[in-house]
């Protein structure tokens, strides 16, 4: 698969190999998320979401910070007393739950490679990957009481699922900081890494994903997703549902003849760990 740069407006979509990485581009303002930033996370879920050949997103942030959150200087500096309203508060967080849900539903492993802060909306959209990786330095901080706002961009479902809800009530109302080693010990990071390796530790396993079914993924994913506010019946319709098209794809053909023949499986965790 030939490689891939398309440029956003304040960040960088590269496809290769069957890896999508989308980097955040807003160094000076430890990419703060603008509304251009914005405008990109939607149009890059638009690639990714259609170009079936890629298996697994990452997710960055260039120049040692993954996302300091909302734009509160641009919200200042603006002269429009209607961007500054109600209304238009709400729409705009209305508008981040579109793209933050299609993140959240993307049918692939996405892995945030956090360096640096993620506070805020930055930290709402970490907790919307599968994967965390934090490198040493990393942080993180559900900021909003700091300045008299509410969690949002899917903090209110996000959190209590990744930390239980006592926690998320403290980290959302404390608003202190967190570190990766905390984190980690919270139990919504993955894995903790070296600054200068977070990187190529973030597509390196990205690419254990690849010999994986897309389908599959995707449909564990899926079903994972809805797990803690469906009844049991209804999940359990969904998931012979679910079984039903899996075992129709190719691959699900292709890796029984496999094993039938005896052979190892393409896509073998364990294995591939070793």
């Amino acid at each position: 698969m030939p490689s891939e740069s398309i440029p956003l407006r304040e960040s960088q979509l590269s496809i290769e190999d069957g890896i999508a990485v989308f980097t955040h581009q807003r160094p000076e303002a430890r990419n703060a998320l603008s509304m251009e930033l914005r405008a990109d996370y939607r149009d890059m879920l638009g690639h990714v979401e259609a170009d079936r050949r890629v298996r697994a997103l990452v997710l960055t942030g260039s120049g040692g910070s993954f996302c300091a959150g909302g734009d509160l200087k641009a919200r200042q500096a603006s002269a429009d007393p209607e961007f500054r309203s109600a209304d238009a508060m709400r729409r705009r967080v209305q508008a981040g739950h579109g793209w933050i849900e299609r993140l959240r539903s993307l049918e692939m492993p996405v892995i945030a490679a956090v360096d640096g802060p993620a506070v805020g909306a930055g930290f709402s959209i970490a907790l919307a990957a599968d994967f965390i990786l934090a490198s040493t330095r990393a942080s993180f901080c559900m900021s909003f009481a700091r300045i008299g706002l509410v969690p949002d961009l899917g903090a209110f479902h996000f959190l209590p699922r990744a930390v239980g809800l006592p926690m998320a009530k403290e980290l959302a109302l404390t608003a202190r900081r967190v570190s990766a080693a905390e984190g980690r010990q919270l139990g919504f990071v993955h894995t903790l890494h070296e600054p200068d390796t977070l990187q190529a530790d973030a597509l390196r396993l990205a690419r254990r994903f690849i010999a994986g079914s897309r389908e599959a993924m995707g449909l564990t994913k899926t079903l994972m997703n809805k797990s803690f506010e469906t009844p049991y019946a209804t999940l359990a319709e969904l998931e012979c549902n679910a079984q039903a098209v899996a075992s129709t794809t190719p691959y699900y053909d292709a890796a029984v003849a496999g094993f039938l023949r005896g052979e190892p499986a393409a896509f073998d965790w364990d294995r591939a760990q070793g």
